[in-house]
């Protein structure tokens, strides 16, 4: 039977790590509302790292990390937990001490290299499989690696791609063979920025900032292949589907907030003479968003116990990102809504997280992808109505 009931040092954990948000990071958030509202960006680099090394120094530090990379190694339902903290604030802030999931692949040489720099915060990566042509048709990249000697030769581009601009080094795919198609015919490759690959910064409506990657026949040592040659778009699902259960998780905590900030303004504004909390068009709104977010929430923590319990998680997780990714925009529309006027306006961050949290409906998959997932589950067999715990 799944049970999400907290051990006293699981809640020792969470209640440490909101803690550690409400009084270290919320605090920057007008500054961040400043900086972005004057074309700056809205928290510098090192200020993030700043806080991440003042949590390490209290113990936080790879939160999903196997403890033989010095990490807690937390487990799938106490990451979503902290997700859902995280998700309380709009900084961009996480705990540092991680990696891509896929780097565990690397072997000895590479671990070196890239994996143990990137648990560090010394080293950068960034993830690229989506192209101009193939976004969630992901089987259908055209970036090609061709063979030149030991090395590899790739062109192509690849566009919004999260944290683009920044990475020093990328995973990115490219087709090796034409001829196997993605199951056999994909390689991922590690590729050094100083090799050649540049970036340019994609505008978006929020503070999301990808990046498209050009590759210009930028030489690649065979020794830089992840895994093995021919067998990269695997290694591309165990990224995609990692922690999908994440993004409903931060969209819970983002959404806990903006409903406190409409129950906080319903109580002391009035209308008529009266406290609008006491209209019954208002109560509806908030009512209505704490059953979607409790609602979310139980999605959530079970995709994230499947993962734990090393169950198939991927069905779970597309019914648990589409539910929050919806979830979200609604609330925070309420939310908008309730405020009247001022919500509208720049004096309140309600537009921000409204610009923020539009992208949940479409990166990492849009709604109509997981839509598609869910009914082609159902429909060929592979989930069944009325199972638990299976």
């Amino acid at each position: 039977m799944v049970d999400f009931a907290l051990s006293t040092e699981e809640r020792q954990i969470r209640d440490t790590v909101r803690a550690f948000i409400t009084k270290e990071v919320m605090p920057l958030e007008q500054e961040v509302l400043r900086n972005e509202r004057a074309g700056r960006p809205g928290v510098l680099p090192e200020v993030i790292a700043e806080l991440r090394a003042k949590a390490r120094r209290s113990g936080f530090w790879g939160v999903n990390t196997p403890e033989e990379y010095g990490g807690m190694d937390l487990g799938a339902v106490m990451s979503a937990i902290i997700a859902m903290e995280t998700g309380r604030t709009f900084v961009p802030f996480s705990f540092g001490g991680s990696a891509d999931n896929i780097l565990y692949a690397c072997d000895d040489e590479q671990k070196q290299q890239y994996l143990l720099p990137t648990i560090e915060g010394e080293r950068r990566s960034c993830f690229a499989i989506t192209e101009p042509g193939a976004g969630s048709d992901a089987r259908n990249i055209r970036t090609r690696a061709v063979r030149d000697g030991d090395d590899w030769l790739i062109t192509g581009e690849k566009t919004f791609i999260t944290g683009g601009n920044e990475a020093d080094f990328v995973m990115v795919f490219a087709v090796t063979d034409p001829d196997k198609g993605a199951d056999g015919g994909v390689t991922c490759f590690l590729v050094d920025r100083d090799m050649g690959w540049k970036s340019e910064p994609i505008a978006t409506m929020g503070q999301w900032g990808p990046a498209a990657l050009v590759f210009d026949e930028v030489r690649v040592p065979g020794r830089n292949v992840l895994g093995e040659v021919g067998k990269g778009f695997p290694l591309a699902m165990q990224w995609i589907g990692q922690g999908r259960y994440l993004i409903p998780a931060r969209a819970i905590g983002s959404a806990e907030r903006m409903l406190q900030m409409a129950v906080d303004y319903a109580r002391t504004r009035h209308s008529m003479g009266r406290p609008i909390a006491d209209y019954q068009a208002i109560q509806w709104h908030i009512a209505d968003s704490q059953v979607e977010i409790e609602s979310a929430k139980w999605l959530t923590l079970y995709a994230a116990w499947r993962v734990q319990q090393g169950l198939d998680a991927r069905h779970a997780s597309s019914i648990a990102k589409l539910n929050g990714a919806v979830m979200a925009n609604q609330v925070v529309d309420r939310v908008l809504q309730i405020h009247g006027g001022m919500g509208y306006t720049k004096e309140l961050p309600i537009e921000r997280w409204y610009r923020e949290l539009r992208l949940l409906r479409i990166f990492e998959g849009t709604d109509e992808i997981q839509k598609r997932t869910i009914a082609r589950n159902l429909l060929k067999g592979h989930v069944r109505l009325g199972g638990i715990g299976e």
